[in-house]
């Protein structure tokens, strides 16, 4: 028996054949009310618009236009004349959450990668406010080591300059017969750029004194600081600015001394000669995350040939047969090198060759271009030498060389242990010793000249063997590194100073170490027990910790002036640290030893002298745990997170470990003698590197830098680059997967900029549908309709996940679940099908009220969620909102953070298996629905989506049941044609050939596993002049016969013309 049900929603098997475009669930026709009232605004006839008064349209004065460049500021305004974040954090009782800064250089203006770093941090912590924590974030700066001293030379620089105009313009004689040393000293100007501090004579370099030098260092720090704070701030930083650390600090230096002092009597720090990258430019050694490898470096190379003076016997014969006139061939980019060669090393398991020389051509053009290379004057003698080479690389270097090279016997370079050949410098003996695997056939002859103090590889294979078989570590060569001029080139990857962006040498220098031996163990169990995001940390055996630069802490160390022993122990240590708490660590260098002294040794005073070296940049960082946990009483250590970039695993991360093992925990009184020893960090996070949009490096050079500043405020052209604001930054921040390089350019910014728009056109949209919201106008879950109730289902999920991604750090899964929700889940479906209800529905309807109801809680969750991302966009709806939010503790929550993190409701996540599953299928037909209204639409059958009556068929009992029950639903919500936008909706149970016939556009699709007949037709019935519906009953109404029954109702109710308890039902 067919069951037909005439109401306004009505089921439909396929005719096929129809050829249907894809539209998306947000492709609907509906206008309606909204768009009637418009009309009536904007001036057309009375007669058109006399409901008008009768429709609730969306207030609010909360702009669709972010115009962050001003509403930003004053909302951070807002948030320092509250103290907002004391606020919060005083008022929160969860538990202390101290995110750890790591200094950033204070040396120049921040980069897209400071905005990358502090943004992440920002957003952890503006979660941690949410969830309840006291949350203590004090911003560092490393305000001491080359980085800085150089900006201060070239700040120096343009005070001469300017200086000199001065004085030109006021007194041109005296400009031109001016001391420049006298200029500077009266003026108390300070670093020198190199330039000019080659241009002075030996006197007048010696009259700028450290103290000078380092003062003009310091005023540049303190002075950049303040600016890099102020762009900080307007990132939406949240952290306690009126007390940052700085390591220029007496206190900080004190608690760094005492961190010095501790590991150096425990026999961790140790003064040794050992090869270290080394920056002529810097004059300065540098540790590896100092360095940037450049791939296209070209280098002088040579071939040099060593002769060997003694052999031993091989397993097959001598090789004395070809002496005198044997030698081993060798290859190096480095040639200024060769006066330190203590041995030629080679691979035990490659085979060599002994092989005569055959000159075939006397200039042979290199490989590279039209280049000559010059044979050395050995191969253009009459009788040519010996060689020994690698077997492998015969070809290679018969091409290169422009010789033939004939094979005279072959050997293994085991066999070659042992034989000594005469240094080509001093002729002294030297032995060839095996190396490592870093011997290969690659490139060279396969034998390596070894010198100890300049190689690492070298040095490796020179502590193998020891000083008595290679001797004493060698390295002559000065401060400015430089080389002949006589050798080829080579082009390959090379390291260079990554602050003044040129070439390094390794070289062989006293300096200070930190040794790992002794602590070793304890040091990888610490790593052990870190929870690293992603999982990775890198290890080194020893770490470098002094430097040639004058600013900087110097170490407490005084040397003997005679024999150079050094003096440093307990009692030295803390005399200068108690100096250096009081006076800062210019004391160093004004005071005089025999003041530096403890009294125990001021009669020997002048027996020594004071150290020169200052602690690297790295010690300075890696002691804040000590000098910043464990000195100030709102933090704790270990600090539960640690965030920086990725090349800190080899610098901040691992000094400040392995500070933290060696002296478990000096310095941190309060801390449990159980947790000493333990690294300072609980988590570690770290995150790559910013590129542009085609991932390559940004450089000044390729005009891709993408400067922070210019993306919140634009650039100088405004109309070319207009400002974002923040909170764009902060968005793109949360959108990418950090634990990898990430990239950023205009064409990404242009897209976070829409995804922006659409976060806030959702928000207008739910403050302006609650202009009239009472918290008493709730509507209780169980009354709630259906769709109301999936609603907040829906919304629970996403808080749920939401809350995952904070929690894991995962930012770009937050990115994801917001902009679905809001693009899929609401504008295209629940805030589309709410219109009417919200609009024409009656203002104390049922149907308005509940609706407002879920709007209500998806306003209140969205925008606490969003606020540790966005936290100006949410603050600004806050601040918005045409109702109070109480807290569970009564209080009213004035500002955002106030009102914490959106509770659990068990209940919203409750919503039946069976009715989520239903729901899917009512969305995805719902889908299907509006491809047979596109197709209706093209061909002119209908205009609006309200003039269509849909008819359904499905052969699935229970899913027509449902869909059946869902036309005269008990509430106008869940009715099926206010959900498919439409005027009817028919349920059909069967399809006979005269209804096939007579509906015009239809066809069958697929709706989870059921197959839905779908047909359009155009709607029964006249337009109602209010809600724009087709109904049969327009015209019933003597008083308002334009009018449907629903508006009918409302109309009299709100005009009091009759109760509305005896409103006309539907």
């Amino acid at each position: 028996m067919a069951v037909m049900q005439s109401s306004p929603c009505k089921v439909i098997l396929q005719r096929t054949g129809s050829s249907l475009r894809k539209i998306t669930s947000g492709d609907v026709f509906y206008r309606g009310p909204s768009m009637a009232a418009k009309k009536a605004a904007q001036g057309q006839k009375e007669e058109e618009g006399r409901y008008r008064h009768t429709v609730n349209l969306p207030k609010t004065t909360f702009g669709m236009r972010a115009n962050a460049l001003v509403r930003e500021p004053e909302i951070q305004k807002l948030w320092d004349e509250h103290q907002v974040f004391k606020r919060v954090v005083d008022k929160n009782d969860g538990g202390n959450f101290v995110l750890h800064d790591g200094p950033p250089y204070a040396n120049g203006v921040l980069h897209i990668g400071h905005a990358l770093n502090k943004i992440l941090k920002d957003i952890i912590n503006r979660y941690k406010l949410l969830r309840n924590y006291k949350v203590h974030f004090v911003p560092g700066w490393d305000c001491h080591g080359l980085p800085i001293e150089l900006k201060g030379k070239y700040h120096l620089d343009c005070c001469l300059c300017s200086l000199r105009c001065q004085m030109t313009l006021s007194d041109p004689n005296l400009a031109a017969t001016a001391n420049p040393r006298d200029l500077y000293i009266g003026h108390g100007v300070l670093l020198l750029p190199p330039p000019f501090l080659q241009s002075l004579d030996q006197d007048a370099k010696k009259d700028l004194t450290s103290l000078n030098l380092r003062a003009m260092a310091a005023k540049f720090a303190k002075e950049t600081v303040k600016a890099q704070m102020s762009s900080f701030q307007r990132f939406g930083v949240w952290a306690d600015w009126n007390n940052p650390y700085l390591t220029l600090d007496p206190e900080y230096e004190a608690a760094q001394i005492e961190v010095f002092g501790e590991m150096a009597l425990k026999g961790y720090i140790y003064r040794g000669r050992k090869p270290v990258h080394w920056s002529p430019s810097s004059r300065t050694a540098l540790a590896e995350a100092e360095l940037e490898y450049q791939e296209h470096h070209v280098s002088r190379s040579i071939y040099a040939l060593f002769k060997i003076v003694t052999a031993p016997s091989t397993n097959d014969g001598s090789l004395e047969e070809f002496f005198p006139d044997l030698c081993l061939a060798i290859w190096t980019t480095t040639p200024w090198t060769i006066p330190a060669n203590a041995a030629v090393a080679v691979n035990a398991r490659l085979e060599y060759a002994v092989v005569e020389a055959k000159l075939l051509s006397e200039n042979v053009p290199t490989s590279a271009g039209n280049e000559k290379r010059r044979l050395g004057n050995v191969l253009k003698e009459p009788k040519k030498p010996f060689l020994i080479v690698a077997l492998d690389l015969l070809p290679t270097l018969e091409t290169k060389w422009g010789i033939k090279l004939n094979i005279k016997k072959t050997l293994f370079g085991s066999d070659l242990e042992n034989c000594r050949y005469a240094h080509p410098i001093n002729n002294t003996e030297c032995p060839v010793v095996v190396g490592g695997d870093y011997i290969t056939t690659e490139s060279g002859t396969g034998l390596v000249h070894t010198a100890p103090g300049h190689g690492q590889e070298d040095y490796v294979t020179w502590l193998k063997y020891g000083p008595k078989k290679l001797g004493s570590l060698y390295s002559p060569v000065d401060d400015d590194g430089k080389f002949t001029e006589e050798a080829g080139q080579f082009k390959h990857k090379y390291p260079y100073d990554w602050r003044t962006k040129k070439p390094t040498i390794f070289r062989a220098t006293e300096q200070w170490f930190a040794s790992l031996e002794g602590f070793r163990e304890a040091a990888m169990d610490a790593i052990g027990h870190v929870k690293w995001i992603p999982a990775q940390a890198e290890n080194r055996i020893s770490a470098m910790i002094s430097s040639r630069s004058e600013w900087g802490l110097p170490i407490p160390v005084f040397y003997h002036v005679t024999s150079k022993e050094p003096l440093m122990n307990k009692e030295t240590i803390d005399h200068v640290k108690s100096i250096i708490a009081e006076k800062g660590s210019d004391a160093w260098y004004y005071m005089t030893v025999k003041d530096l002294l403890p009294e125990k040794y001021r009669s020997k005073a002048s027996e020594y002298e004071k150290g020169t070296d200052t602690m690297d940049v790295w010690f300075d960082s890696g002691s804040s745990w000590a000098a910043v946990l464990g000195k100030r009483d709102s933090l704790s250590f270990p600090a539960d997170l640690y965030l920086e970039g990725t090349d800190q695993h080899r610098g901040w991360f691992q000094s400040s470990l392995l500070t933290s093992i060696a002296t478990k925990g000096i310095g941190v009184e309060s801390i449990n003698p159980v947790t000493r020893g333990r690294a300072p960090y609980s988590s570690v996070l770290t995150h790559g590197f910013v590129l542009d949009e085609k991932r390559n490096k940004m450089s000044k050079f390729l005009g891709n830098v993408v400067n922070p500043r210019d993306v919140i405020e634009g650039g100088q052209n405004q109309k070319e680059a207009s400002g974002y604001g923040a909170d764009i930054l902060r968005l793109w921040v949360s959108s990418v997967d950090y634990t990898d390089d990430v990239t950023i350019g205009p064409n990404i910014l242009r897209q976070m900029s829409d995804i922006y728009r659409k976060l806030r056109g959702t928000l207008r949209y739910l403050l302006s549908n609650l202009h009239d919201w009472d918290v008493e106008n709730a509507v209780s879950y169980h009354e709630l309709p259906m769709i109301d109730r999936h609603a907040l289902f829906q919304l629970e999920n996403v808080v749920k996940n939401m809350r995952e991604g904070y929690e894991s750090y995962q930012f770009y899964k937050i990115f994801q679940i917001i902009q679905r929700f809001v693009t899929v889940d609401l504008s295209n479906f629940y805030f589309d099908v709410a219109k009417d209800r919200l609009y024409v529905g009656g203002t104390a309807s049922f149907t308005r009220r509940s609706c407002q109801t879920i709007l209500a809680a998806q306003l209140l969750s969205l925008t606490r969620v969003i606020a540790p991302i966005l936290p100006h966009l949410a603050e600004d709806v806050w601040q918005h909102l045409p109702f109070k939010y109480t807290t569970e503790d009564g209080s009213v929550a004035k500002f955002v953070f106030e009102a914490k993190w959106p509770a659990l409701n068990d209940k919203w996540l409750e919503f039946p298996a069976e009715e989520i599953d239903f729901w899917g299928k009512v969305l995805e037909l719902r889908t299907e629905v509006n491809k047979v209204l596109e197709v209706a639409r093209t061909e002119k059958l209908i205009g609006s989506s309200l003039e269509a009556k849909v008819y359904l068929h499905t052969s699935d009992v229970s899913l027509a049941s449902r869909l059946l029950e869902m036309c005269p639903a008990g509430n106008d919500a869940d009715n099926l044609h206010r959900i498919f936008l439409t005027s009817q909706v028919e349920v059909v149970s069967s399809l006979g050939n005269e209804l096939v016939e007579t509906i015009q556009h239809s066809g069958e699709y697929l709706v989870g596993e059921d197959r839905v007949w779908i047909g359009v037709s155009r709607a029964e019935g006249s337009k109602c002049e209010r809600c724009w519906n087709y109904s049969t009953q327009v015209g019933s109404f003597v008083e308002h016969p334009t009018l449907c029954s629903r508006c009918f109702n409302v109309v009299v109710a709100d005009t009091q013309l009759m109760p509305p308890m005896a409103a006309v039902t539907i």
